[in-house]
């Protein structure tokens, strides 16, 4: 500190012995000592939400959320229930109750995965989290992969779960259902004009400032082709894109909730939207 700031105190010139009660006058004037400085807290990192959408998971959530804990905890979870007839949202209530991480947004009925995720994403906005992560509710997205797609949002605006990168891949699938998905992904890499191997899964990590920037309103589609058009509204918005390898499993308990007929109406939503993306006013947007 220069010395001209500084205010020093002359000592008095008869200092008495230090048994010796000084008179109130001989203090006057004297500055009492500063406080010290509090601590200061350490970092806690970014605000992490990680969404969980629920149709009759009873057998899995409690034991989802544990695991995920394990390897996150400083996450907090939101549960999205679909009104379920298992008591999958009275499970997610309770859970709730025990532990201040853990919110739960109940809806009247089934009204499908993708306005899920739009609900969790707004969810994100709404409150201030940082990150927000998407996975499974049926352990197909292990929460061993969780560390590794948030310590990649440090050089990228979306982390996926990649099952078709190096050292991913799937458990158990039947050859058509593989031969389907990355038939799937290797269109909208070629329509959307993406440098992603995995478009169509669900286990990414978003920078949810990213998503204020996407125009989510527009989103058009609300089955699986919602996950392909989400990542393009994200590439379109600056997003930086990575991925890192995950084994895609097996659900751990319920039945799968695939449905061919919405797999269809979702086909032809992705060559609607990467038509437009190629040769309409999306790809001139962009």
């Amino acid at each position: 500190m220069p010395q001209a700031a500084l205010d020093p105190i002359a000592p008095p010139a008869d200092p008495l012995p230090a048994d010796t009660p000084a008179p109130a006058g001989r203090l006057a004037g004297l500055r009492a000592p500063a406080p010290e400085a509090p601590a200061l807290t350490p970092p806690t990192g970014p605000r992490l939400l990680v969404s969980l959408a629920t149709y009759n998971e009873a057998g899995n959530l409690a034991a989802l959320i544990a695991e995920i804990h394990k390897v996150v905890p400083q996450a907090d979870i939101l549960v999205i229930d679909d009104n379920s007839p298992d008591g999958t949202g009275r499970i997610a209530d309770d859970l709730a109750a025990a532990d201040g991480r853990v919110h739960v947004l109940h809806r009247p009925g089934k009204l499908g995965l993708g306005t899920a995720t739009l609900a969790a994403m707004r969810y994100a906005m709404d409150h201030g989290y940082d990150y927000l992560q998407n996975m499974d509710a049926d352990f197909s997205h292990a929460p061993r992969y969780l560390p590794a797609l948030v310590a990649g949002m440090d050089r990228h605006d979306v982390m996926i779960g990649s099952r078709y990168v190096a050292g991913g891949g799937t458990e158990n699938w039947p050859l058509a259902r593989k031969a389907i998905s990355q038939t799937v992904n290797a269109l909208v890499r070629f329509l959307f004009r993406m440098p992603v191997r995995d478009a169509s899964g669900a286990f990414r990590c978003y920078r949810v400032a990213t998503l204020r920037q996407a125009h989510l309103e527009q989103t058009r589609s609300r089955g699986y082709s919602f996950q392909q058009e989400v990542l393009l509204r994200c590439h379109k918005a600056g997003a930086r894109l990575g991925e890192v390898p995950i084994v895609f499993e097996n659900r751990r308990a319920g039945a799968s909730k695939v449905n061919k007929k919405e797999a269809a109406r979702s086909i032809g939503m992705i060559l609607y939207l990467g038509l437009r993306n190629f040769f309409g006013p999306e790809r001139r947007k962009g």
